[in-house]
């Protein structure tokens, strides 16, 4: 689904053309209007405070286009399974539906969690917050716009305009809401993080809500916690401040997969290969799924089928031995 407006587009980016990278006090105007809203989104999503102040800039026109003016939307999000107001519009089509907002608060606060509820920008969130270039590059690959510029079009706002300032000063906030003492992370086998029933408290990644009371291990270099009686992907996620759908991404699970106890959760991604410190090789072992091998070893599921030539989907076979690097 295209999320800007094709023609306004165009007028904005000749508009960028002919100003030959010389500041302009309407974008300027926009940036101090909206940027504690976008620094407040990233401090609640991780997307960079930058990437949503260039998408307004770009989409919103600075705030003057029509559809930001008369419906509040900033970023040229159409309707689809939107339930609010609506705004009509032509676009690709005659009289498209977009969603309407009561303030472009509302419009950046749907921002966020649109791309943090849908899938195909689910892998833009593993980025750090700061990673710029990333996300503007990433936003165009999976899809956000057509424009085959988009990336560098966002990149070049950001950087004449220095919102990358932004996202440090975001990042200096979320510190600010850490604990002072950090928690020794350890490198531990899933078989040894198991074997370890201690707890500490760790604000040694992300942003984590007070009280964060599973001990955080690494395998394979990937941060992860045991999973306790009573958690959820959802709580989990909410204590380390990461969308539940992000969450789930990084574990490769469904939406409806439900969490048994001492089940690994990984809080970053898994790698494309195993530690150099494993065996080179698994043999699958009876009521092993190519997800629990993958889980066991910090190394994605994709990779693992890659690896030793298996078809994508095919069951674990019971004896076979698999290659992990």
């Amino acid at each position: 689904m295209k999320k800007i407006l094709n023609t306004l587009t165009v007028l904005f980016l000749v508009s960028l053309c002919l100003t030959a990278q010389k500041r302009q006090p309407d974008y300027e105007a926009y940036i101090k209007k909206y940027q504690s809203i976008a620094i407040t989104e990233q401090k609640k999503y991780g997307i960079p405070a930058s990437i949503t102040l260039a998408q307004g800039l770009l989409e919103s026109r600075a705030g003057k286009s029509p559809l930001a003016t008369e419906a509040n939307n900033h970023f040229g999000i159409k309707c689809s399974d939107w339930k609010g107001d609506t705004f009509f519009q032509d676009d690709d089509q005659k009289n498209e539906c977009f969603r309407k907002y009561s303030n472009p608060k509302e419009s950046y606060e749907d921002h966020s969690s649109f791309l943090a509820k849908r899938s195909r920008y689910a892998s833009l969130f593993s980025l750090k917050s700061d990673d710029y270039k990333g996300w503007a590059n990433g936003l165009q690959s999976t899809g956000y716009a057509t424009s085959k510029t988009y990336a560098s079009n966002l990149i070049n706002l950001i950087e004449l305009y220095q919102l990358n300032m932004l996202d440090s000063e975001s990042s200096k906030l979320l510190a600010s809401n850490k604990r002072k003492k950090k928690a020794v992370i350890e490198e531990k086998t899933i078989a040894e993080a198991l074997a370890d029933s201690s707890t500490v408290v760790s604000s040694d990644f992300g942003v984590i809500e007070e009280p964060f009371d599973h001990k955080v291990y690494k395998n394979n270099g990937v941060k992860y916690v045991l999973a306790k009686p009573g958690d959820t992907y959802k709580s989990i996620a909410r204590e380390v401040n990461l969308p539940e759908k992000v969450l789930r991404y990084k574990n490769e699970v469904t939406d409806d997969y439900v969490l048994s106890v001492n089940e690994v959760v990984y809080l970053g991604a898994k790698k494309s290969k195993a530690a150099k410190n494993v065996p080179a090789t698994h043999r699958i072992e009876a009521g092993e799924s190519m997800h629990s091998i993958s889980q066991t070893y910090g190394v994605k599921v994709k990779k693992l089928y890659q690896l030793n030539d298996i078809t994508y989907g095919a069951p674990a076979v019971f004896g076979k031995v698999l290659n992990l690097k």
